[in-house]
């Protein structure tokens, strides 16, 4: 969606002259914040309770937010997203590891059901890696690759310089091939 389309579709939502308008930006964004949800929650159901609260807060809140250009309204949604997820994990135990059975379903028509089940167990082992790293590289990482996010988008929800979310997201991927290739030589 280019910026002018969903600088209108927010005017139209905030003003409540169309309300199509909501239901593009839900379509628009859900996708994104379920996966950065979903990954970040660990379970399918919970993920779904807390993306509604999101877009019921977005909604809500809308008539507060401000359009800064591109990449402004990602940031605010996030923003929401991440409290929210936050939030849930206050008040539920740390994160466990997660079922296969739970993980999202990986969306692919030229996959076997021998090949989903093998990505799911690659998906597992990658969400354990980045439960290993520094808690602001995991939601670095989580944001960038789960979320869809850039790294201006990140910086602003964080509150950090671009600079920082960069040496953030190298490291990171460092710290995970460095981990991936331990695991990998443990289990040869």
């Amino acid at each position: 969606m280019d910026t002018e389309h969903e600088r209108h579709l927010i005017q139209q939502a905030q003003l409540g002259t169309d309300p199509a308008a909501i239901q593009t930006l839900y379509r628009q964004y859900f996708p994104r914040v379920f996966a950065y949800v979903a990954y970040r929650v660990g379970r399918k159901q919970d993920a779904e309770d807390i993306v509604s609260d999101i877009f019921l807060r977005a909604i809500e809140y809308l008539g507060h937010f401000e359009y800064r250009g591109e990449g402004s309204f990602a940031a605010w949604l996030f923003k929401i997203a991440y409290t929210q997820v936050v939030n849930f994990h206050r008040i539920h135990s740390p994160q466990q590891p997660v079922p296969l059975e739970e993980l999202p379903d990986i969306q692919s028509d030229t996959l076997s059901p021998d090949s989903a089940i093998l990505q799911k167990e690659l998906f597992a082992r990658l969400h354990h890696l980045i439960t290993t790293l520094a808690p602001r590289r995991q939601e670095v990482i989580t944001l960038k690759f789960f979320g869809g996010l850039r790294n201006q988008e990140i910086a602003e929800l964080l509150g950090l310089d671009e600079r920082t979310i960069a040496s953030h997201l190298s490291r990171g991927l460092e710290d995970l091939q460095r981990k991936f290739e331990e695991e990998k030589a443990n289990h040869e």
